[in-house]
């Protein structure tokens, strides 16, 4: 099963669409979650994030505790 990748909400949509930051969900609450920055991908290095420090980032962005 091939690995499913979502685009940034947040990504930049201008000269290079290529900025953002991409993960992959999971359906394992506990599992980490991979993120990958698509001017590497599909070849470049994921980073594999615990889901609960992902919810948490989601969160803060949402919001607008990050800008």
């Amino acid at each position: 099963m091939s690995t499913v990748w979502i685009r940034s909400s947040h990504s930049s949509n201008g000269a290079d669409g290529n900025a953002c930051l991409e993960w992959a969900p999971t359906r394992i609450p506990t599992a980490s979650v991979p993120i990958r920055d698509s001017k590497t991908a599909p070849h470049g290095a994921t980073l594999a994030i615990p889901a609960t420090a992902w919810q948490t980032f989601v969160a803060a962005i949402s919001t607008g505790a990050l800008h």
